[in-house]
């Protein structure tokens, strides 16, 4: 059965959807309708295949390109046909045909990263979440803040650089093991360095070069329903653009006005911003970390606001020992001994896992201060979240009490 099923996972499953596929919103003079193509590439014997399957070996999948039509709804801006970011990526090298997580994958940092053009950004995305997403001088640099971040989760994932790949960023990426690497384009040399890694797949996205263009387009995300029904909304754009689109923090208390009594500084505005913007393309609910233009820990997916915070807190503490650990050892942390493990764990306890001076991200307001106070209580000076919880008096004297500063974007970040 092992063996059946590790097969499955190098065979291109035929699909049976059809070459093109329309969506049609209204009647009559009011209707609009979507056009789509299926998207493909060749395989190892140069014929067109899609998707080598879905999210599973046994799930038959396809992907589509908007090829035509015009946006279902008046006065909202949307991608339009010809702006094709993943639907038009060219496969340059292929370990194995890409599969639906992959490219969906790419899509998941895109997200992010559209926010992040004006310095070279790079996200690692693992089953649609970021692993780290960072920011650097060079896009080598912003390559390897991001594994840094949690050189564990990354093991396998997508790496997507906002710059193009050069050789340097390509042997950076080859000294560990990826499913995948995005970037807009490959610089002499750079392609032929990433071929030496035996299943890579590396893509190219040509589109990336405009991608501050859809900082604030939407588009039509369809979910599906078991009964085979359809909740339809428009897409998620990020708000705030600049730190006068954040709110200082304040609340009303009976008759008294609670405010924050500290504002944020420039640096703390900018890991605000980069942290909301991270904040856009994880599962909710989730609570991050982040600190000069990196993410510390990202906690996502959790059912309540409390064990999501502990939980980002507690892989920022992981992360951190791991990355002393592989850097400075050369070895993951459980491979050391006694003695190098426990002055590595005393290490990074001092710096709480490198919480202390971090910022936090909530996606969704905080019902109770509880959650709040753990990342305080580690040391964060700074805190982001949209605001309008009954309890925003609390978690105000929460950050007061500590001298930490807290604004609100006005805006739920839910993504499911």
């Amino acid at each position: 059965m092992a063996r059946s099923l590790r097969k499955a996972y190098s065979t291109i499953v035929e699909d049976h959807f059809p070459a093109r596929m329309e969506l049609c919103f209204g009647e009559g003079s009011e209707r609009r309708t979507l056009v789509y193509e299926k998207v493909t590439w060749p395989d190892p014997d140069g014929r067109p295949k899609g998707l080598r399957y879905g999210e599973n070996p046994d799930q038959e999948a396809a992907m589509y390109r908007l090829v035509d039509g015009a946006a279902p709804i008046d006065g909202v801006p949307m991608v339009a046909p010809g702006q094709g970011l993943v639907t038009d990526a060219r496969l340059l090298r292929s370990g194995k045909h890409p599969g639906k997580i992959n490219m969906t994958d790419i899509d998941a940092a895109l997200l992010v990263l559209r926010y992040l053009t004006e310095r070279p950004a790079c996200a690692i995305i693992k089953h649609n979440n970021p692993c780290g997403v960072a920011q650097g001088a060079s896009i080598e640099e912003a390559f390897t803040r991001a594994l840094e971040a949690d050189m564990v989760a990354a093991f396998g994932g997508a790496v997507v650089l906002g710059r193009p790949c050069d050789r340097s960023t390509a042997e950076a990426i080859g000294r560990g093991f990826v499913e995948v690497v995005a970037a807009p384009s490959y610089e002499p040399g750079a392609v032929e360095i990433l071929e030496q890694r035996k299943s890579l797949r590396v893509v190219e996205v040509p589109g990336m070069a405009r991608l501050a263009e859809f900082r604030d387009l939407r588009f039509v995300e369809l979910k599906s329903l078991m009964d085979g029904g359809l909740v339809v909304q428009t897409s998620f754009v990020a708000r705030p653009r600049t730190g006068r689109d954040l709110a200082l923090a304040e609340a009303r208390r009976g008759s008294e006005t609670v405010r924050i009594a500290r504002p944020p500084t420039d640096a703390e505005i900018d890991d605000l911003l980069f942290g909301w913007y991270v904040e856009a393309g994880v599962t909710s609910n989730s609570v991050l970390y982040v600190r000069d233009g990196a993410t510390v820990a990202i906690g996502t997916g959790e059912q309540d606001r409390v064990g999501v915070a502990r939980i980002a807190r507690d892989k920022a503490y992981r992360n951190a020992a791991e990355r002393v650990a592989r850097t400075e050892h050369g070895k993951p942390l459980d491979e050391l001994d006694r003695e190098a493990r426990e002055a590595v764990e005393a290490r990074v306890r001092e710096s709480n896992g490198g919480l202390k001076g971090a910022r936090m991200v909530s996606d969704a307001f905080f019902p109770f201060p509880d959650g709040l106070r753990v990342g305080l209580t580690e040391g964060v000076t700074a805190v982001v979240q949209p605001g309008g919880s009954l309890n925003d008096a609390a978690a105000i004297d929460a950050c007061n009490e500590v001298g930490a500063t807290m604004v609100f974007t006005g805006q739920r970040s839910f993504k499911h």
